[in-house]
């Protein structure tokens, strides 16, 4: 009875070592990558031409998620939170599902505006939520009417697709996990013609949102607990782009670093002090940076395309001696404008927006393998268990070994579009398309 009872603990033990949240954007690391073991390789859903059925295979739960939205589903122990838009209503929401059976606990109504102007292939609620297990932190764009008090953009780039007569406002809310709103703030203005899609992360005490825009940019930081300013980073050239910041120990000190107005910057998340910058490569971005191998790697962007590694050693302006290697206006389909990279066995890997998968050495930049998956991709890849899953805008999930090479282990369908990324939680993965988030693997 006490060997049974003493194997049942160090089942459990093993178990719980691999077991993780999915907590922000890009999961525990802010890079793509879970520690979790023996997750699904293979599902799809199935319709009889004749009848109409569906057969869902491996799928434990497929719940259908009211309105439209591109954010990634984020997971906290038995709490799937992800965001929406009810475009005939103009209401932006928080929703909160059972990670067991599927089941949406609640709903909560963060913003109620008109819509703002964006990209065709943007969505009103694409930023991705993000939670500490106690908090859940959200951002959206809310267009208020102006008042007499209100001036014109700051320093503004171009002219703002927004009406006159509206300001356009980041809103940045906190709430438990019942539902209970702890705090709402708006941080300050937002201008671009693409529309929003800022995903909030958090470090330690800190909600960080980047404001990379169209007219005076920053990057803010706001307590947890209360919402309140910490600290403010005004940002240089006032030019779009959406990149969440990547949080990472590199050269012996925690570095933030994002790519965005025409640079790749370092900051140190405890105070918003830069470390280093690099000028360039491009103008607008989207992508996130990886780091691996002791580098950190870009993939980028408009309107022309590069991959870069950066030694992230430097301090000041280090653009012409700390980059190891550059794949300089490269085409298209070599480097990714919206997804973000993946790093996995010395390997970086890069899938395009029109589809192409490239993989590098990290330390060479020597290209393995260049391989043509979807038709468009603007989710991002997850690395878990040694594979790599790749969802497409149709879709449709590619599962590929790590290690170099290009061999498509599996092609899982789901039979509906699909333009946010998997979350990987216990043993399952979770996939947010246009009209559901399923829940893939065992009950």
């Amino acid at each position: 009875m006490h060997r049974c009872l003493a194997g049942l603990v160090m089942l459990l033990c093993v178990t719980t070592v691999h077991a993780e949240d999915w907590p922000t954007w890009r999961g525990p690391r802010l890079d793509g990558s879970s520690l979790e073991k023996n997750l699904p390789t293979r599902w799809s859903v199935t319709k009889d031409p004749q009848t109409g059925a569906e057969t869902l295979d491996n799928i434990a739960w497929r719940t259908p998620i009211a309105g439209i939205g591109h954010s990634s589903p984020i997971v906290s122990g038995d709490h799937v939170f992800l965001t929406t838009c009810l475009i005939d209503l103009q209401k932006r929401l928080l929703l909160c599902i059972d990670r067991k059976t599927g089941k949406q606990l609640w709903e909560r109504e963060v913003a109620e505006s008109p819509l703002e102007y964006r990209h065709k292939l943007n969505s009103h609620a694409s930023a991705t939520p993000a939670t500490d297990g106690k908090l859940v932190y959200v951002s959206f764009l809310r267009l208020r009417k102006k008042t007499d008090n209100d001036g014109p953009p700051s320093k503004p780039r171009e002219k703002s697709p927004i009406p006159a007569d509206l300001v356009p406002e980041i809103v940045v809310a906190a709430y438990d996990f019942a539902g209970t709103k702890a705090w709402e703030k708006i941080p300050g203005r937002f201008y671009s013609r693409h529309g929003f899609c800022s995903s909030p992360i958090l470090y330690k005490d800190k909600v960080i949102l980047n404001a990379d825009q169209d007219a005076e940019a920053y990057i803010v930081a706001l307590d947890k607990t209360t919402g309140a300013e910490k600290w403010r980073i005004n940002r240089p050239n006032r030019f779009r782009s959406y990149c969440v910041p990547l949080i990472v120990e590199a050269a012996g000190k925690t570095q933030m670093v994002l790519s965005g107005s025409e640079t790749v910057t370092s900051y140190d998340p405890e105070n918003g002090a830069p470390i280093w910058i690099i000028k360039g490569p491009t103008e607008q971005y989207v992508a996130s940076l990886v780091y691996g191998d002791g580098l950190l790697f870009l993939t980028a962007g408009f309107p022309d395309y590069h991959n870069l590694t950066i030694r992230p050693d430097g301090k000041g302006d280090i653009t012409d001696t700390h980059i190891q290697w550059h794949e300089s206006k490269t085409v298209h389909k070599n480097a990714a404008y919206v997804p973000s990279p993946l790093f996995a066995d010395r390997h970086f890997y890069v899938i395009s927006d029109i589809g192409w998968l490239s993989c590098f050495e990290s330390k060479t930049g020597k290209r393995t393998f260049i391989e043509k998956l979807g038709k468009h991709h603007s989710g991002s890849p997850i690395l878990a268990n040694g594979h790599i899953y790749l969802t497409d805008d149709q879709g449709v999930t590619y599962v590929l070994k790590t290690g170099g090479g290009s061999d498509v282990l599996n092609r899982n369908p789901l039979g509906d579009e699909c333009y946010s990324s998997p979350a990987v939680s216990q043993g399952q993965i979770f996939i947010r398309t246009l009209h559901n988030l399923y829940c893939i693997g065992k009950k």
